[in-house]
Formats: C-alpha cells, structure tokens, sequence
C-alpha cells in the first residue's frame, strides 16, 4: 500500500469532499496524511488520515475576499508554509501528493519532492464558459489598477517562490486554477460547462458524499411534507433579514420549512412560522433526502448535494463562483434563481410556487440526479488517484537537503 498526502485550504467547501476520499483510501489499507488548520482537525482524524497542522494556526480569508487579494494570500501562504510543509513530508514520505487547486503550496511540494501529485477541483473546472477568478481578466486588470500594492505584494511573493522553491508548473497569476496531470472535479460532466473542452486529466467523479454521523438534536421526526428547504452557506455572513423572508416566504407552501443560518444566531431571525425550524446546522443531506425545494446561495458542494438528491433549486448568489452555479442550474432547467436585491416575500414565494408546481423542474433536477450518481462519487475518485498511482511520473526531481534546493 501506499502513502498519500493531502494538502488544502481551511474552507469547508474545499475540505468536505475530500473528506469521503480520504475515508476510502484508509479503508483500502493505505496510509493517508492530511495537512490543513485546526478548525478541521477532528474530522478529518475521524475520516482516518493523520493530520499535520500548519504553522500559526487558522488561516483567515483576504479581506477584502476578491480575487486579487486571493492570489497574493495564497503566494505569501505558500512562502510561509512551504519550509515547515516540506519538513513534515520528508518525514512523510509520500508516493502521492493531492492538493487542492487553490493550494500552490502542495503543488510546489510535489515538485520539490519528485513525487507525483493530483489536484481536487471543489469548484467547476475552468474553461472559456468558467473562467477561473484569479485568471487574467479585465476584472482582475481593473483590480490591479485599484489596487497597485496588493499586486506588487503578490509579484514579490511570486518570485520568491520560484527563486526559494521548485514551482515549475505552478500558474504566474492563476493561483486558484493550479493544475495537474490527474485533476479531480467534484461534480458530474452533464453539470460542467462546456465540459467537451476539458482534457482527459479532468476525471468528473460526482459528488463525493460519504456517510455521516446523525446529528442527534435534529429533529428529523417533526418533518411534515413537502420539507422546504434554505440555506446561505458558511462562507458569507447571512443577512437575518434575508433568512427571515425565505422562512415567511416558504412557510404558507411547506408542511416544514427548514432554515440553516450558519454563522447568524437564529434568535436574530425574530418570531418565525409555527411550521419553521432555524438552526445554526442541520444534516444537510439527510434534509435533501426528504426535501421538495431548496434554497440555497448557490455554493458548488450544496448545489452538488441537492442535484444528487434530485432536489429543483432556487439559487440566491451571495458571491465567488455562485452566480455561474445558479447560471447553469438554469440553463439545465433545474431551478431558477433570483439576485439579492430582488428578493422580497412575494418574489421568493412566487418562484418557490412555480419550482413546486411545474413539473418540468423536478425532471431536469432527476436526470442531473442520474448523472451525478452515475459519476461514482468518492470510490471513483479513490480508483483514480490509485490509477495516477501505478501510471504517473514524478512531477519534478527529488530536493536535497534542507528546506529548499535554492537556499
């Protein structure tokens, strides 16, 4: 057996599906490492991989998050990381490196180990419909243009890293899009734009959803039909006003409508509907599995979740990749979506009528759930990094001692 080792960004989108993965891989008898902050210590430990910290703790997001203070994060994170990463891999030794496509880091690793590695994209993968963020764009120019200090921070970090490290391979600009020979894509090819564009180091194994744990304090048993289902994710602080509206909004249509508020204290919602339950969590696939709507920001992992559960969509983007996500969940007629500014009582509920009442919707959202089922999940990604295994070529050449060839 082998020694695999995982490397990503502390965001719960980016982690989650690599968490089943992970699982498989110990379960086949391999030997797996994770390197990742300490707010994802304890799951990941429980999916079975031994777990290395970074240095200096949680890594909290650029602020302001948009794509040029991403990139320069992620070249300085990578300068900070990479000398106490490297110690810990050396020890290591790993046959295989699996980063995620937001993580220079460990692809840098891999290189400098001569080692073989994979990247896990959590996102869509980028082509000319699915433009990568931290791409070169006229966006990202007019950024630079605003904000000429964060892109000389990001230039300095840059060649730091390929004059202290081997980064070979590794994006200039494009930090978020780093790619490798085997690029593992988290959803099924019906959902991907223009997935024909892609070479075949793109593998698009569906949704990677592994068994877990029942959340006790649920109250699973008070679901009355149909379950109405809304959430805004993590990552962005939910406005309570807008939770509000989705609960009023859905509640005259639902037998129960369920309202995950994520970082905003439920009491802030105020008196809700005798028939709404608002929790910071719920087991979201375990609510899918019942739910007949769901309301959602449009993350990829939760629009991934719902698909496979044949679940129409009603996709309010917050910000990041979601309005391309609520994008393609229209062009596929799965749902509908609706902006921020639009959302009101009435508009919300009168979508929610139409997602509910045409049947059209629940159709195309069942076709996706045979794609993404067909896919193979987290077991076909586990067999194609164990293919990447017995077929791919280091991806540069061993280092020598000390914590870079370069000094």
């Amino acid at each position: 057996m082998s020694t695999i080792a995982f490397l990503n960004i502390g965001m719960h989108g980016h982690v989650n599906p690599t968490l089943p993965v992970v699982a498989e891989l110990a379960r086949r008898g391999h030997t797996v490492t994770y390197h990742t902050s300490p707010a994802f210590r304890a799951e990941i430990e429980a999916a079975g991989a031994t777990v290395h910290l970074y240095p200096g703790g949680d890594q909290p997001l650029p602020e302001p998050l948009m794509p040029l203070t991403l990139m320069e994060a992620l070249a300085r994170t990578a300068v900070r990381l990479l000398p106490a990463v490297l110690a810990d891999l050396r020890g290591i030794g790993p046959d295989l490196i699996v980063h995620d496509s937001a993580c220079p880091w460990g692809a840098v690793a891999a290189r400098e180990l001569g080692v073989p590695a994979a990247s896990s994209y959590t996102t869509f993968a980028y082509n000319r419909h699915v433009p990568s963020p931290t791409g070169a764009s006229l966006d990202l120019l007019a950024a630079a243009t605003a904000r000429p200090r964060t892109l000389l921070n990001h230039l300095r970090r840059r060649l730091e890293l390929s004059r202290r490290f081997d980064a070979r391979g590794v994006p200039s600009l494009d930090l978020g899009n780093t790619r490798e020979p085997l690029n593992l894509v988290y959803t099924s090819r019906a959902f991907q734009p223009a997935a024909q564009d892609l070479d075949g180091s793109y593998r698009f194994v569906g949704p990677s959803l592994g068994a877990r744990p029942k959340d006790p304090s649920f109250p699973a048993g008070m679901l009355r039909e149909p379950v109405l289902y809304a959430s805004l994710g993590t990552v962005f602080d939910a406005d309570p006003r807008l939770l509000r509206c989705f609960a009023a909004a859905l509640a005259p249509l639902g037998g129960t409508v369920v309202v995950s508020t994520g970082h905003t204290d439920p009491a802030a919602l105020g008196p809700l509907p005798a028939n709404v339950i608002a929790r910071r969590s719920v087991p979201q696939t375990e609510v899918l599995d019942r739910a007949a709507l769901f309301v959602t920001h449009g993350g990829m992992n939760s629009v991934n979740e719902a698909l496979y559960a044949g679940v129409p969509l009603l996709v309010v983007p917050q910000g990041a990749d979601q309005p391309l996500v609520a994008r393609r969940v229209r062009e596929l007629g799965a749902g509908l979506s609706l902006r921020t500014r639009e959302v009101t009582e009435e508009s919300v509920r009168a979508l929610a009528r139409r997602l509910l009442g045409e049947a059209r919707f629940r159709e195309a959202a069942a076709t996706l759930a045979d794609a993404q089922r067909a896919a193979g999940g987290y077991r076909r990604a586990a067999d194609e990094l164990e293919r990447h295994l017995r077929t791919a070529r280091p991806v540069g050449r061993p280092a020598a001692t000390g914590p870079s060839r370069r000094g």
